[in-house]
């Protein structure tokens, strides 16, 4: 076995990539990937101490957010990178061993994650000692692993926030105290359980913590029609969800021919208003992230990729990818982080656009979307009024991810299959299998409510409890509201465990459970939260509609 990895919903068989990632993922910076989780463990064991002592650093908090962001799945593959940031995170952790030791504070930790070292030609022999399955208990293993795949989506969010200037000390505190928690073995399944449950928690307050990042810096999204089709000008391809990187490439690239077109996660920055005054911001082209191999190949302009959701590039055209930010990939051009807060400087993407030739149109017409929760609750009531009417029946959140599985056209079916008094509420790439669909609408309210990337999915957890709240319900399952959830990452496990934290019971995930479930775990999740996979569509609709 060179590898173990089963965090996203694509791993081998359903129960774990070993040999190379099905993401493309190779063993070894997998296993360094493994390796500089537990360093941070090490880290996190001193700077708990650090905290409490009123010594705690932010740039400490920064360096654990960012590492833990940069082993999402789809994010960085570079085996460079995670050696380097393996010897940073050595280097971190001694120093904040050392400053409590300034203070009177020395603390020798137990623990091998906190007192390890080698030299870096010696990381990938220790990386195979440390990996997943060095955890012998397979529920202790299984709630380990989902409270740190829970924390590594919790990351992602928080780093967005933070680059707009917005952060919060109580998730960095979770996220290390998270991580310590899975390195005691005095630590049962009860406890582990518990913990799991309150990542949900700040789960709920990192994406309002998001939420308010992006809406107080680019206004609240609003119902927009958004360009497929393509005009006659060379233009550059950005993808990802980093809406920052993207407001700073628009700033740039005005005045000078080049188009921007958003890709895959990062449509919804069209429903800004703050992007809607570039006239050179043209429109959406492609669909979700795992299509990107043939659809990079005819948009012919370089692309830039600002968070995860990169495959393995194809040579053909290699040489037109960017990376930026934690993304990483042997052999692409980097755009180089922000220096003392200036901007990242887009001038070799931009000058390598006006070299390419126009993109080659995929599609033509319009996509609708813009309804995060502030655009609904302006229209809650017309859309109170349609269910108080008995026009709508009933909602079906059907948010979450894409993914390249046959078995993943089972959202279009049931999508396609939904009664006409039904209207499915949206946000992340998972819309890309149904909101081109012609599903019409209800008394002028579409029948698919796109409220934009996998963060605002906080939004649908605000619009559930605002009408929890109009209808005087005392519960939120009381709502006629069901959850039919596409997953495929660590990103979608927070936005789960938030949604349990919120009270929200039967949720149905697929187009399969997570591998990283045990089946104890699994059957707690069943029993206490109705927790359950998908089926046939015949089937789902029979039992959501009943």
């Amino acid at each position: 076995m060179g590898m173990f990895c089963y965090q996203c919903q694509e791993t081998a068989k359903g129960t774990g990539c070993t040999l190379r990632g099905v993401c493309g993922k190779t063993a070894d910076v997998a296993n360094l990937q493994d390796l500089l989780i537990y360093t941070l463990k090490g880290i996190s064991i001193y700077h708990i101490r650090a905290r409490q002592a009123g010594l705690a650093k932010p740039k400490v908090d920064r360096f654990v957010m960012e590492s833990l962001f940069a082993t999402i799945t789809n994010a960085n593959f570079d085996r460079q990178y995670f050696v380097d940031r393996i010897q940073q995170a050595l280097a971190v952790r001694d120093a904040v061993k050392a400053d409590l030791a300034k203070a009177g504070l020395a603390f020798e930790a137990a623990h091998d994650s906190a007192v390890w070292s080698a030299a870096p030609e010696d990381f990938d022999v220790k990386a195979t000692t440390v990996g997943i399955l060095t955890t012998e208990n397979e529920d202790v293993r299984s709630l380990r692993e989902l409270l740190i795949y829970g924390v590594k989506g919790m990351a992602a969010y928080a780093e967005h926030a933070f680059t707009l200037g917005y952060q919060d000390e109580n998730l960095f505190a979770f996220m290390q105290q998270a991580l310590e928690a899975t390195t005691d073995d005095q630590l049962g399944v009860d406890e582990l359980v518990a913990l799991v449950l309150e990542c949900g928690k700040f789960g709920v307050e990192v994406m309002a913590l998001l939420d308010r990042a992006n809406t107080t810096t680019y206004g609240n999204p609003e119902i927009t029609k958004v360009n497929i089709g393509v005009r006659n000008n060379p233009a550059i391809l950005i993808s990802g969800h980093d809406l920052k990187d993207l407001a700073e490439l628009l700033e740039q690239t005005k005045g000078t021919g080049v188009d921007v077109y958003t890709h895959g996660e990062m449509l919804p920055a069209h429903y800004y208003p703050a992007f809607k005054k570039y006239d050179h911001f043209v429109g959406n082209y492609g669909n979700a992230w795992w299509l990107q191999d043939k659809e990079f190949e005819t948009f012919n302009g370089p692309i830039l990729m600002t968070t995860n959701c990169l495959i393995t590039p194809k040579a053909s055209y290699r040489d037109r990818v960017y990376v930026t930010g934690v993304v990483g990939f042997d052999g692409v051009k980097r755009i180089p982080d922000r220096v003392d807060g200036r901007a990242k400087d887009f001038s070799p993407i931009i000058n390598h656009a006006k070299q390419c030739k126009p993109p080659v149109a995929l599609e033509q017409g319009e996509i609708v979307g813009g309804f995060a929760h502030h655009q609904v609750l302006s229209l809650a009531d017309k859309v109170i009024e349609a269910v108080k009417a008995g026009a709508i029946k009933k909602f079906f959140v059907m948010a979450g991810c894409d993914g390249r599985m046959k078995s993943r056209g089972y959202y279009s079916e049931f999508a396609k299959a939904l009664p006409q008094d039904t209207v499915i509420l949206t946000a992340g790439c998972a819309k890309y299998r149904y909101n081109k669909l012609e599903l019409g609408d209800i008394g002028g309210i579409p029948r698919v409510l796109d409220a934009g990337q996998c963060n605002d999915s906080y939004s649908l957890a605000v619009i559930a409890l605002k009408l929890k709240e109009v209808f005087g319900l005392e519960d939120v399952n009381q709502l006629p509201i069901a959850y039919n959830i596409a997953w495929y990452e660590q990103k979608a496990v927070i936005v789960l465990l938030a949604l349990l934290h919120l009270g929200v019971k039967n949720i149905h995930l697929g187009p399969t459970l997570p591998g990283f479930l045990s089946p104890n775990v699994a059957k707690v999740l069943v029993d206490n939260f109705g927790i359950g996979g998908v089926g046939s569509v015949a089937d789902d609709l029979e039992r959501f509609m009943a």
